[in-house]
């Protein structure tokens, strides 16, 4: 890969090269990305016709690696950050070229996806610590929300093309998950030709303290209840609403075109009002998102009970990327800098342990009560929430 990679020449002057990489890198694997997120669900359901707890027994292979991936990433104690984000890229773009090409049977598909997944939870808390290294000081949620801006936008394109190679080209799942390997790839390739940092050590990789124990609980909760939407969100729409994969793409679009303006700003409140502010403004819609999620079905009809769920579905989209709210907490309490990027990764693992058993408890719920009762859990994980968010307290 060529380190003096020169396409600064086609943009503005004023923007740093590593910024202006990353930013191509982002935008890349949010193409990706959006790619895979709009036809996994419907490919699992049309290509191996799994129940619904089978479905959240799949995310034990899936999520594991978020589990191991402090352990992972401490064995490149000896890479800098930006080459290990690049890693993880690559086996993003391995494990989904793999799944489209290379599936026999169900077995072969979960290996590949843990592959993917372990690519995923990699580069989880690296873009946001890459981010904020190339953030001015007192406007690293104006950075993240750029980036996140950036990537949405590629996102609206990635699910519009599967809408339109669905309805009108004759795509397939082969075809949608390829190109998501090439665009991963490129992502990869981006990131390598940033300029390197400084490896953190072995040692600091492992930074547990007891000043971030707040951050940790926040971490959990994040993590458990974005698991309840990640796994059965998309699949009540496809299982239950009888949603096909034009209308998941068309979804993922409309979230992401308000996501262009909603991101950026998001960013800039949270520099401006504060984290606490912006995640208890979180916790209580997601109260709200929740139960219209989970109950719309039980008091509308069913074509207004569509309407109410993928409202909710959108707002919740756009909720995910109150993340960078965590984040930025976590480097204004931060007692050295060097821990930034070995705790939000610990974050990752112990979000993981909670998630995985959400996902287990949640299929469960659905066997025994149904569907429902599985997003009433999510609206008590949110209340909780917004218990904990109101501790935050930031020294100046």
């Amino acid at each position: 890969m060529n380190s003096n990679m020169n396409i600064q020449k086609y943009f503005p002057k004023n923007i740093p090269r590593d910024f202006l990489l990353f930013l191509l890198a982002v935008s890349a694997i949010g193409f990706a990305q959006s790619l895979v997120d709009s036809t996994l669900n419907n490919y699992l359901h049309e290509q191996f016709q799994i129940t619904n707890f089978q479905r959240s027994l799949l995310e034990v292979p899936r999520e594991v690696p978020g589990l191991i991936v402090i352990f992972v990433s401490a064995m490149f104690f000896f890479i800098c950050n930006r080459t290990l984000a690049s890693i993880s890229q690559l086996l993003a773009s391995i494990g989904v070229f793999m799944i489209g090409l290379f599936t026999f049977d169900y077995s072969t598909m979960l290996v590949w996806l843990f592959v993917f997944s372990l690519g995923q939870h990699l580069f989880l808390p690296l873009t946001q610590d890459i981010g904020m290294e190339l953030a001015h000081e007192g406007s690293t949620g104006k950075r993240l929300g750029q980036l996140q801006g950036v990537s949405n936008f590629a996102a609206i394109i990635g699910s519009f093309l599967v809408f339109v190679g669905f309805k009108y080209l004759n795509f397939n799942f082969q075809i949608t998950f390829v190109l998501s390997a090439i665009a991963f790839l490129a992502g990869a390739i981006l990131i390598y030709s940033m300029k390197k940092n400084k490896p953190v050590s072995f040692k600091s990789r492992f930074t547990f303290r007891k000043e971030y124990k707040l951050y940790y609980i926040l971490t959990i909760l994040y993590g458990t209840r974005k698991q309840i939407f990640m796994t059965f969100a998309p699949w009540v729409l496809v299982t239950v609403f009888l949603q096909k994969t034009q209308m998941i793409a068309t979804l993922l679009t409309i979230g992401g075109i308000i996501g262009i303006v909603f991101k950026p700003f998001l960013g800039r409140a949270i520099d401006k009002y504060g984290e606490k502010i912006i995640l208890s403004g979180e916790a209580i819609l997601l109260i709200f998102v929740c139960i219209g999620y989970g109950f719309s079905r039980t008091v509308f009809p069913v074509n207004i009970a569509f309407i109410i769920a993928a409202i909710c579905y959108i707002i919740d989209q756009l909720l995910m990327s109150v993340s960078m709210a965590r984040a930025t907490y976590l480097k204004k309490i931060a007692v050295i800098p060097e821990d930034i990027t070995s705790t939000l990764t610990a974050g990752v693992s112990i979000d993981h342990i909670f998630s995985i058993t959400i996902a287990l408890t949640g299929g469960l719920i659905w066997k025994l009560f149904g569907y429902e009762y599985i997003f009433l859990l999510g609206a008590v994980i949110a209340l909780v929430n917004l218990y904990f968010t109101s501790q935050i307290k930031i020294q100046k």
